[in-house]
């Protein structure tokens, strides 16, 4: 029997932790090894997700927690997990909704699940302010009942035909607490649920002190867990999560069968795919996995000038060359977008194509009765001329070249861009660098992500190098703090998500709004729930006014669902809160050397990515390579 060992080492140098193994003294072939895309842990034996940032995707979310509900983009589905069906049940006011829970389902210490967790939880939340879901459970919840063991309902303020989404996992929803846990805690907040007992089929093994990995183990009782009693035995029986020092290390570990499933940069995957047991979630160009429906871009503070003027948001936009941003940050790979969603197909025909005719005629003023229409469809014909100089096979049919770079974005406008900041009273000195109007030089703290394969990274990198042609000062920095910081509000800009992603199932796109409604807004110092869209603090009484009115409709009514959503989207394109750049993509690396059958492109059945909580749903269809 093959088995890896891995020695508990931490390297020093001048002070500085580099790295820790793990001890892994279990079978190789029955361990399913991945890389922690949000990188180091900076809480490594915090695994308390309801009181703050704590690194989920160690594997807490994807094998420990189980939500209500769960999204599933691959097959457009919402999957009822704890819940027992699908959609809850509402009042015909929307002013009640009823839950009924799954029978049979443990928590990983041997206590039932029952209405008793589910009723502690939003008590509990709507009782305490720091926790991250205080905000809706204090808003909306009137009084929870549990009617018997396995029916809750909740009575609501006021009426909310979307109440259920706080609780449906995308990345991040309410997820149920283990009641007989918290109870005996004196402060919920500073409590570091160290061991985590979740429902999920896997148990916490063992941890890194210095916050390089994390060991889960497949329960004895795994049929007590949503995902067995649904899905089947996972087949791992160990998982381990691991950060890499650098992406040459994660490469060399896949390619030495010491890593299954590695989240690349577009030069790690090419290197990667070179070994034959390595594949990619596309076997051809772009090999690119492209269905992640979110839309990486730049998140402006509103609490901090001058980005909480339009103009300045809007000039930062138009200094971009779309072109040059695209091979730094993707490679030509991505589909740009110029609205607040990603441009997959259900959203392509909902939103997009009624769109375009509004984007092709939308204006800007910019002073003295002069307007500039900022919207170019050429966009997607230019990111192919490129695409064929790089010589990539680009089709030559104009849908095709819609369906892989999008439908057009903003105009490289820097003459533009220089009235808007003018109007304010900026101005550039002898050397070309813009000065803010009290005189002093514009420089921005850029804050991007530590590990350089992320998309945050590569935007980071590619808005520094455009806003610095167009002479405005560049400070990046790339904190192990990334997340907590934009919860925080402690940036400039950052280069998370430009809005919370939608569902990927279904048009609604409360939960993409949801973070910008006026009463999500809190000062810097204090975290908001999301950080995409919500910790850029931007609110308007008419995107409140759009939400209320979405809370009234029911989600089964496609059409005014679609007519709401296009409001806000158009509204959210003329204030340009934050900058949307392009659809969600992600450079994967799969190693076939101890596993099989992952959910590639010509075998979707969930969705690919390994640092989700849907990732448990693919452990039970994973096959092993070695008998």
């Amino acid at each position: 029997m093959r088995r890896v060992i891995w020695l508990s080492v931490s390297v020093l140098i001048v002070g500085t932790l580099l790295i820790s193994y793990p001890i892994l003294a279990q079978p190789r072939e029955e361990t399913l090894i991945h890389d922690t895309v949000t990188g180091v842990i900076g809480t490594p034996d915090d695994f308390n997700v309801w009181a703050g940032w704590r690194w989920p995707d160690r594997g807490l979310h994807q094998y420990c927690l189980e939500p209500l509900w769960i999204a599933e983009p691959a097959t457009g589905e919402i999957l009822p997990l704890l819940a027992k069906e699908w959609p809850p049940e509402y009042s015909e006011d929307f002013t009640k909704m009823t839950i009924r829970l799954r029978e049979g389902i443990h928590w990983n210490d041997g206590v039932p699940f029952t209405a008793d967790d589910v009723v502690f939880t939003v008590d509990l939340h709507k009782r305490i302010p720091q926790l991250l879901m205080h905000g809706p459970m204090a808003e909306y919840v009137k009084e929870i009942r549990k009617i018997d063991d396995y029916t809750v309902e909740i009575e609501l303020t006021k009426p909310n035909s979307r109440f259920h989404s706080y609780f449906l996992d995308r990345w991040g929803a309410l997820r149920p607490m283990p009641k007989h846990v918290f109870e005996k805690v004196e402060d919920p907040l500073t409590f570091k649920f160290n061991p985590p007992v979740g429902t999920g089929p896997y148990v916490l093994e063992s941890y890194d002190p210095a916050g390089y990995w994390t060991t889960w183990k497949r329960r004895e009782d795994w049929d007590r867990s949503a995902t067995g009693k649904i899905y089947g035995e996972p087949k791992p029986k160990y998982i381990t999560t691991r950060v890499f020092a650098t992406e040459e290390a994660k490469i060399l570990a896949l390619l030495n069968g010491e890593l299954d499933l590695a989240y690349l940069s577009v030069e790690g995957m090419r290197a990667a795919m070179r070994a034959p047991h390595v594949r990619t979630w596309r076997k051809e160009w772009p090999w690119v996995c492209n269905i992640d429906p979110f839309v990486p871009g730049l998140v402006l503070n509103h609490m901090k000038e001058p980005y909480n003027i339009r103009d300045v948001r809007w000039a930062l936009t138009l200094a971009i060359n779309i072109e040059e941003f695209m091979t730094i940050a993707a490679d030509l790979m991505a589909p740009v977008s110029p609205i607040h969603i990603p441009p997959v197909p259900a959203y392509r025909k909902a939103y997009f194509e009624p769109m375009y005719e509004w984007l092709l005629n939308f204006e800007l003023d910019l002073g003295n009765g002069e307007k500039f229409k900022p919207f170019d469809p050429e966009v997607p014909s230019k990111l192919a001329a490129l695409a064929k100089k790089r010589g990539y096979p680009v089709p030559e049919d104009p849908e095709a070249i819609k369906d892989i770079f999008g439908i057009g974005w903003w105009k490289y406008a820097p003459d533009v861009a220089e009235k808007l900041l003018k109007k304010h009273g900026f101005f550039r000195d002898e050397f070309g660098r813009w000065h803010l109007p009290d005189g002093s030089l514009w420089t921005i703290q850029l804050l991007g992500h530590p590990e350089p394969t992320t998309f945050h990274h590569r935007t980071m990198l590619a808005a520094a190098d455009q806003w610095r042609k167009f002479g405005i000062g560049i400070e990046t920095w790339t904190p192990l703090q990334f997340t907590t910081l934009n919860l925080l509000g402690e940036f400039d800009i950052n280069t998370t998500w430009a809005a919370l992603e939608p569902w990927g199932a279904g048009v609604d796109l409360y939960r993409t709004l949801w973070p910008f409604h006026s009463s999500q807004v809190r000062p810097i110092g204090e975290y908001v729930a999301f950080d995409p869209g919500g910790s850029s603090r931007w609110s308007d009484p008419r995107m409140d006014e759009i939400i209320a009115k979405l809370e009234k409709v029911d989600i089964a009514d496609e059409k005014a669902t679609i007519d709401l959503g296009l409001e806000a989207l158009k509204l959210l394109v003329e204030e340009m809160p934050t900058i949307p750049i392009y659809g969600g993509i992600a450079f994967l690396g799969w190693s076939e050397m101890y596993w099989t059958n992952y959910p590639g492109a010509e075998n979707l059945y969930p969705h690919p990515w390994h640092w989700w909580p849907n990732f448990k749903l693919t452990l039970p269809f994973l096959k092993p390579s070695q008998k």
